[in-house]
């Protein structure tokens, strides 16, 4: 049984309205119809407050759907997150390191320059990407 359905009938049988889950759990109406009708998913907070005001397990409301358990790792990953943001700085920090080392070559080549010009950008946006990725 997906989480949408589940949702639903844990609400039907708590005998709540989504409005009164919205506002318990402090959300908007509209949020609910989407989880319910898994045009989204909530974040792990929500589903424990979902498991909690349902009075039903987690393990009742989440087992069997793959689809939910996918979007909770994935939101719950941090560690992953923060592990490619350290390397793009790491890898930025040593270009920048290497860039002012072989400054004297790089200048005399244009070859060099043309390849640490692209080096440096591909890494800077990596590094952005990361950063826009956490925000």
């Amino acid at each position: 049984m997906e989480i949408g359905v589940k949702l639903k009938e844990a609400r039907i049988k708590s005998g709540l309205t989504q409005e009164n889950v919205a506002e318990r759990i402090q959300v908007s109406r509209q949020t609910i119809s989407n989880w319910e009708n898994e045009k989204s998913f909530p974040d792990i907070v929500n589903v424990i407050k979902l498991s909690d005001l349902y009075n039903i397990s987690l393990d009742q409301l989440l087992k069997g759907d793959e689809t939910m358990i996918e979007h909770l790792e994935k939101s719950t990953n941090i560690v992953k997150s923060n592990e490619k943001l350290i390397a793009a700085i790491i890898a930025n920090v040593l270009l920048m390191i290497l860039f002012i080392l072989f400054n004297g070559l790089i200048i005399e080549n244009h070859y060099l320059i043309m390849g640490s010009s692209i080096l440096g950008i591909t890494a800077t946006c990596m590094l952005f990407y990361q950063i826009i990725k956490k925000l």
